[in-house]
Order: C-alpha cells, then sequence, then structure tokens
C-alpha cells in the first residue's frame, strides 16, 4: 500500500515516520479505458500492467467452469500479427518478463521491463488484450496443461483443504467455486464459450492500466490513446453476484487424504474492503497469528506443543471475506487446538489485548506494505488493488490511517461481533482414519405415528411422539372461513383471527405476547377458506404453560372494541392494497363471476362495507360458533408422551363448550351455463387473463388427477411455460391453481403480459388448454408432477408445525389424520389415462370463466 505523507507511524522509540508524496497521474480514455501511470525514476525499470475487471465469480451461467482462468492461458497464444512464440520472444528480446494470473474478482497481466522497452510491452498487453485469436491448436494443448494443473491441486493436501474451506464457508456467493473451476465442468467447455467470454468482457471499459517506473506519463497516455483510437466502448452484460446470507450455525467437514499430518483451518465471515471493521480484524490477524511472539504461535506451537505451524489472516474481497486461523499437526491434536483457538478469542473478547500488541501489530502493518512497494511491480500491483477495490487511487494512505486508529475497544469490538461460534467454519484433512475421533454409538431418535384420542367435550386430539428435538407443536383448527361467510359479514374470520390475540379476561395483549415470548415460543392465528386456527410453539418443558396461554385465548379472548377497530382499519388498508394488484384484482374478478352467490366467491379480507359493519357482536357470536369442541381437532407434535398430552390438553380444554359442527350442510356450487367474460380496467401497464373452471372438492376421486394437472401446469418446464413465455416471448408469467375445498372450487389458468399481445397470448393460451383437456399429459409430464408433488410432501411434513396443521385438518374435514399416507398412494396410482378423462371432463365439457384486468383503452 502506498502511504501517506501524513500517517505518522510510531517507532520502538516513539519516533515518527515520515513518507514520501504519491504521485499518481490517471486519465480516462473516450470509451472508458482508465490509465493509470507513476513515473519513479528511482531505477530504469517499467511494471507495465492490464488489469481487466473480470475473475471468476463473473462467469454467469458458466459458473465454476474456470473460464477466467483458460482465457489467462490462452490470451499470449496469438493474435492476427504474432504467433504464441512471438509474444514471449519480444518480451525476452527487450530483456522482460511476462506472466499473468486469474482471481475470483480480476484476471491481471504483467511486463517488467527495462525502462527501453515500455511501448513494446504496452502494444503487446494491448495487442493480447483486443485481438487474440485463442487458435484452436492451442486450446486443446491448454486444456491439458489446466488437466494437469487440476491433478497437481489435487495431489496437494494444502490446495485440497483450502479449497473445501471455502465451499463450506460459501453457499450462495461464487467464492465457493475454485477460481480454476470443477473438472468435470471445466470439460464441457468449449473454444467458442471462452472466445464469448473475451468478447464480452474484455472490453475497453472494463479494463485499466498500471504503469510504474521509468517512464514519462504523457508518452504512455499518448501510447495507450492511438492503440485504443478505433476500440469503441461496449455494453457490459450484467453479472448477478448473489449476496451470501448470514451463517446461522457451526459449520464442519473432516475428510481424510493420503497424508501423514493434519490440516486444520477455521474461519469466521466478516465483511468486505470498505467496511470500517476490516482494519481491526487485520490489526486482529497481526496480534494473534503473525511472528513467534503471536499468541496463537507462542501458546499452540511452543508452550502446549499443539501445531506445527499456526497462523491468522484475514481475507476481505470486495464482496465480504473470512477471518481464519489455519494450523498444521498431528491428528490427535486436531480437536485441543480448535479448542485453545477458541479459548485465546475468548480471553481477548473478555480482557483485551495489550498496548504493546497493538503497537507490535500497527508496524507490522506498516512494514509489511512497505516491503510489498519496494519494486515497481509492487507499486503497480498495489496502484491497481486500490482502483478495482475501492476506485480510490489513495485508498492504501486512508487504510493504514484507520489501522493506526486501531485500539482495544475496537478488537473486542470484532472478536465480539463477528468471531461467534455460530459463524465459524471449521474444515480440516486428515490421515486415512483419523478424520472421526471413535464415539459410542449414538441411538437416532425417530418419530412416532399419529395416536387419536377423543375428549371428553368431543375435541379430537391428534399427538405424534417426535424426541429428536426438545420442541413441541401445537395446531388447533375449526371449522369456519369463508365457507361460513356471508355477503354481510364477509371478511369476519379474518378479522376474529387477528382480534382474538388482543386481550382475555385475565391477559391483555400485550402479556399475551410477553408470557410467551418469555419462554421462547410463539403465538399465531390465522383464517383460510374452511378454517380458523390457532397455533403455539414451545419447548418441551414450557407445554403446560403454553397450552394454558392458547386454551385461555380460545375460551376467552374479550375481543376489545379498541383492537377491534384498529385491526378494522389495518384489514380495509389491506383491501384497498389488494385492489392496486393486478393479479389479485383478476382473481377476486374470476372468483367472484365463476361462483356468483356462494361464499367462494367472497374476498378472503370481505368488502369495504362488509368489513366496516362489522361490530363486537358478530365477532363474538361467531367466534362461539366456530370454537367449539365438536367443530375442532387440536394436533400436539414433538417431544412429548402421548398419554401425558392427554391429560393436560383435557385439563385445560375440556371445559371448552361441546357445541355442533359448522357445516352440517354445505352449498355446492353451480357450473356456468355458458362461457362468459369478465373484464375490468385498472390504470396499470401490465394486463393479466385467467380462464377459470369448476374444480374438485376435497373428497373427489378426481383430486389427485387434478393436483397433478395443477402440479405439470405451473413450474418452470411446464407446456404453458415453454410455449408462451419462452418460445412466443408473449407473457411475463403463466401457470395455473387449483383451489380444494369442502365444495369444489376453481381450477385456472392465468397469465401476465402486455396489453399490446393480449389477443394474441389468449389465443394461444386457449389453444393450450385445449389440447391438454383433449391429449392429457405426456408421461415425462405425469412422472415429472407425481414427483414433485409426493416430493413437496415430504418436505412438508419433515416440519412438525405443517405437519400437525396439515393433518388436523385432514382430521377436520373427515378425511382422517393419516390421509396422507393414503395420498401417497392415490397420487402414484393415476395413469395417463386417468389424466386424460379428468382434463376432458373439467376443461372440455365445462364452458370457461375468463376474465381480464387491462389498462383503459
Amino acid at each position: 500500500m502506498h502511504m501517506d505523507p501524513e500517517l505518522l507511524a510510531a517507532s520502538p522509540q516513539g519516533a515518527r515516520l515520515h513518507l514520501p508524496p504519491l504521485e499518481v497521474v490517471r486519465r480516462t480514455l473516450p470509451n472508458g479505458l482508465e490509465i493509470i501511470v507513476q513515473e519513479d525514476h528511482s531505477a530504469p525499470v517499467v511494471s507495465v500492467q492490464l488489469w481487466v475487471q473480470t475473475g471468476s465469480i463473473h462467469e454467469g451461467t458458466a459458473m465454476g467452469a474456470g473460464i477466467s482462468h483458460m482465457l489467462e492461458h490462452m490470451l499470449f497464444k496469438g493474435t492476427a500479427t504474432l504467433s504464441a512464440c512471438e509474444f514471449a520472444q519480444k518480451v525476452q528480446d527487450q530483456g522482460g518478463y511476462i506472466n499473468a494470473y486469474t482471481s475470483f474478482d480480476r484476471t491481471v497481466y504483467w511486463i517488467d521491463i527495462p525502462a527501453k522497452g515500455a511501448e513494446v510491452a504496452l502494444d503487446l498487453l494491448t495487442d493480447a488484450a483486443l485481438h487474440s485469436t485463442l487458435p484452436p491448436e492451442e486450446f486443446i494443448k491448454e486444456q491439458e496443461v489446466i488437466r494437469r494443473e487440476f491433478a497437481m491441486g489435487n495431489d496437494d493436501p494444502d490446495r485440497v483443504s483450502s479449497t473445501a474451506l471455502f465451499a463450506n464457508a460459501y453457499r450462495e456467493h461464487p467464492y465457493r467455486y475454485p477460481i480454476i473451476g470443477h473438472l468435470d465442468v471445466f470439460n464441457t467447455v468449449t473454444r467458442d464459450d471462452v472466445m464469448a467470454y473475451y468478447k464480452a468482457r474484455y472490453v475497453p471499459n472494463n479494463m485499466f492500466f498500471v504503469v510504474t517506473g521509468d517512464v514519462d506519463a504523457a508518452a504512455v497516455h499518448r501510447r495507450l490513446e492511438s492503440l485504443f483510437a478505433s476500440v469503441p466502448r461496449a455494453a457490459l452484460p450484467p453479472v448477478y453476484l448473489p449476496e451470501e446470507p448470514r451463517q446461522l450455525g457451526r459449520r464442519e467437514l473432516h475428510a481424510e487424504f493420503p497424508t501423514e499430518l493434519t490440516r486444520l483451518h477455521m474461519a469466521w465471515h466478516v465483511p468486505g474492503t470498505a467496511h470500517t471493521d476490516v482494519p481491526a480484524l487485520d490489526v486482529l490477524a497481526m496480534i494473534v497469528g503473525h511472528g513467534r511472539s503471536a499468541r496463537l504461535y507462542r501458546s499452540i506451537r511452543e508452550e502446549k506443543g499443539l501445531a506445527h505451524s499456526v497462523d491468522a489472516w484475514c481475507y476481505a474481497p470486495a464482496q465480504g471475506g473470512l477471518f481464519g486461523v489455519d494450523a498444521i499437526s498431528d491428528p490427535q491434536q486436531r480437536v485441543p487446538i480448535e479448542a485453545e483457538v477458541l479459548r485465546i478469542f475468548q480471553e481477548i473478547e473478555h480482557s483485551g489485548v495489550t498496548d504493546a500488541e497493538l503497537q507490535k501489530a500497527k508496524r507490522q502493518s506498516l512494514s509489511t506494505q512497505l516491503q510489498a512497494v519496494t519494486t515497481m511491480r509492487g507499486k503497480a500491483s498495489d496502484l491497481g488493488s486500490n482502483w478495482l477495490l475501492a476506485h480510490s487511487l489513495d485508498f492504501s494512505r486512508d487504510y493504514l490511517r484507520a489501522v493506526e486508529l486501531v485500539d482495544d475497544s475496537a478488537i473486542r469490538r470484532v472478536v465480539a461481533r463477528y468471531l461467534k461460534d455460530a459463524n465459524l467454519t471449521i474444515v480440516s484433512l486428515n490421515p486415512a482414519g483419523a478424520a472421526h475421533a471413535p464415539a459410542a454409538a449414538i441411538a437416532v431418535a425417530r418419530a412416532g405415528e399419529i395416536q387419536r384420542f377423543e375428549l371428553s367435550n368431543g375435541l379430537r386430539l391428534l399427538v405424534r411422539e417426535d424426541a429428536r428435538l426438545p420442541l413441541v407443536s401445537v395446531a388447533t383448527a375449526f371449522q369456519a372461513g369463508l365457507l361460513a361467510e356471508t355477503a354481510e359479514n364477509n371478511g369476519i374470520t379474518r378479522l376474529l383471527a387477528k382480534v382474538m390475540l388482543k386481550g382475555t379476561a385475565k391477559r391483555t395483549a400485550e402479556q399475551i405476547s410477553d408470557e410467551i415470548e418469555s419462554l421462547g415460543g410463539g403465538i399465531s392465528t390465522d383464517a383460510g377458506n374452511n378454517s380458523l386456527s390457532a397455533f403455539i410453539r414451545v419447548l418441551r418443558p414450557d407445554l403446560k404453560a403454553g397450552l394454558d396461554i392458547l386454551a385461555d385465548v380460545l375460551c376467552h379472548a374479550s375481543l376489545p372494541e379498541k383492537a377491534i377497530a384498529r385491526e378494522k382499519e389495518v384489514q380495509l388498508a389491506g383491501i384497498k392494497a389488494e385492489d392496486e394488484e393486478v393479479t389479485v384484482v383478476a382473481r377476486t374478478l374470476l372468483r367472484s363471476e365463476l361462483l356468483k352467490d356462494h361464499p367462494y366467491g367472497l374476498r378472503g379480507s370481505g368488502t369495504p362495507e362488509s368489513v366496516a359493519r362489522l361490530t363486537q357482536d358478530d365477532l363474538a357470536a361467531f367466534r362461539d360458533r366456530a370454537i367449539s369442541a365438536r367443530n375442532g381437532v387440536i394436533s400436539v407434535f414433538g417431544d412429548v408422551k402421548a398419554a401425558e398430552v392427554r391429560d393436560l390438553v383435557e385439563q385445560v380444554l375440556g371445559k371448552l363448550p361441546a357445541g355442533e359442527r359448522a357445516f352440517a350442510k354445505l352449498p355446492q356450487p353451480a357450473p356456468l351455463a355458458e362461457a362468459v367474460t369478465v373484464e375490468r380496467n385498472r390504470d396499470k401497464q401490465q394486463a393479466i387473463l385467467m380462464v377459470g373452471f369448476l374444480g374438485a372438492d376435497i373428497y373427489s376421486k378426481d383430486r389427485a388427477a387434478l393436483d397433478l394437472i395443477d402440479e405439470a401446469s405451473s413450474d418452470l418446464g411446464s407446456r404453458f411455460f415453454l410455449r408462451i413465455r419462452e418460445q412466443l416471448g408473449l407473457a411475463y408469467f403463466v401457470g395455473s391453481s387449483n383451489m380444494l375445498g369442502l365444495v369444489p372450487g376453481p381450477f385456472v389458468f392465468y397469465l401476465g403480459t402486455d396489453p399490446m399481445k393480449l389477443t394474441a397470448v389468449q389465443a394461444e393460451l386457449m389453444d393450450e388448454i385445449r389440447s391438454l383437456a383433449k391429449d392429457g399429459l405426456t408421461a415425462a409430464e405425469l412422472a415429472r408432477a407425481k414427483e414433485k408433488l409426493l416430493g413437496q410432501m415430504e418436505i412438508r411434513n419433515q416440519s412438525n408445525d405443517s405437519f400437525a396443521f396439515a393433518a388436523a385438518l385432514d382430521e377436520l374435514y373427515g378425511l382422517g389424520f393419516d390421509h396422507y399416507k393414503k395420498t401417497r398412494a392415490e397420487v402414484e396410482a393415476v395413469t395417463l389415462a386417468d389424466i386424460k378423462r379428468v382434463a376432458n371432463q373439467y376443461f372440455l365439457h365445462q364452458h370457461p370463466l375468463t376474465a381480464i384486468v387491462r389498462p383503459k383503452v
């Protein structure tokens, strides 16, 4: 790094070190090429560097292929005027040296050369950057060279272990891929792939030159301006770099390798270059890991003899990096080393570091940076890095100023903030048989089958014993919801669900939330098409306390007037917000017209008029009808014993009024007598098209087939998406939805499009629907839909929260708590003939309802 003349670093004797000012000239050509020149006439030497702002993280759809690295190998293999040999010969003729490297975020080509050869170096690097031909025969040769590089890396325990560290520490960001790529992906790369990448990324506005040494800055500028005079700026394709999500728990990987020693890496995520905590992290790395007096070396290597080598580092690139500790040891010392490293950082967090350690680390940092800029290449590299990372040539001096300001409190703060167990990744490479210490066999807890009980008041209880974690999920469900509403009280279920948590006879809303949250748990309510639900989640020892709160809410909610007024305001605002979303407007329009005069045709949130007239008495009467024992089911899934749960639930909910089931007779919607098209106008820029048919209810023998048709019509590989979105480009999105309820709900095909394309896309959508109705699905479509549907069910049921609720609903609706078992068999039994029959019945022999929402003409 370049030193600021204002930055005065303390020496051991207390003297101050003055450094010469930085004199650099920077120019930007009209095509975006940036030129950075530092004249230094102290030696007749020049370092000419071409920095291309592209590396392995910029490879887009070819991520993991190592294209940046492959291109680095190929760039000097020939241009229109020079062969591969002539490149090297021209540099050597001038007494120079040429090389390059690729990193995550850059590819750098450099020539160190006597001053008389500076123009030659500029010419050669420009020729390669703009005119490389990537000769096919050279491409084949370099493929083999890089395959040998892969083999060398796979034989190197240090390379293997560091690659494993990044692959485990990063789960989303492309830092998880090796710069060289993965061999199997690399093997798929063609010369055309590399050429396309070269043409896209090696453009003037994505490159800059750094020239340091015995040169005239004006002459350098003139030469590059001449070389790039006919090269235009290019559009740079955007590259999406996902942000690495916060790590939420320790990650560990202990692998085996043909080696006699263990390589251990411990690393924590830290922020990127520009973050104000990075200087303190760098100083911390110096204090604990640099030199023989560093804490890790002194304790782990010298005093305890646990490791053969140990050090610390801070890698902070632009997008967020790692703070790490590396050690090489005998295999049996790995676990003690981990413990001692953690102990040292805990000691620093609590007791801090000494002033002597701070001053030593700062001097080491200064010395390291001074050593890095003793050569022309070092100076050029430092300037290039400054510009790439911060777009500031003064970044180094600003950084060292920040290092000088680091104090004990900053060190303690970064240890506490970043070096946490949940943020830690541990990777080790060990001799055969040493990756895992012998351990006693551990009995794996398995979840039991669902057990059903009926309490004295008729409340049905489902219990699933699952001791894998000391958690308990409780779901209660009662028949209610949209199906129990009328146009007059539409929206009452949703409003009641919110107000139920606003207080009881003995608890305020604040007390309800405080009590359950103080247990580390949570409570919530929900309103559906056919149900009203309430949930709690607690730790095993707190089940009784949690159930007491839940029972109080269900049995004694006071429904305060003030809370009702506030929640009505929120619900009315939500209705307004829905009316601004064209997809919601279209869905509401379709349901209201397809299911006229039926509760399913109402809005879940109600209308402004119906919600406004709801009163406390209305809510209380609706609550008393819905929340009764015979009308409900409670599921308790988790670390419990069924007999104990039965007694406990009887104790807290045994006094819930028995009541009656809400839906004695269900109103059935009628099919349309003719095809209907309805339209609404909204001041929006897109159009929504929905085509709906009356579907099946949850009891229908056609349910599984309709679910599979919906699954096959909804994903990014569906015939609708591939034809309308991908091939024709007529829609932004396209899919289907299937509303299953206690009575038939709508099956809908939908899409969003440009209003100008509405006529064309409507014809295509109807063609695809007719094709589906006539011919059904293909064997491949049906197989994929089955795998997805059953896979999603398995994923859902791994969570006791969702499994408990799903089982409660199945029991509540009369399907039985074990319906999930039957579902698999029903889905697997569906044939292509079944699909064709059902598609024909529902989409060919019914009249469709077409709903359109578009801008006013």
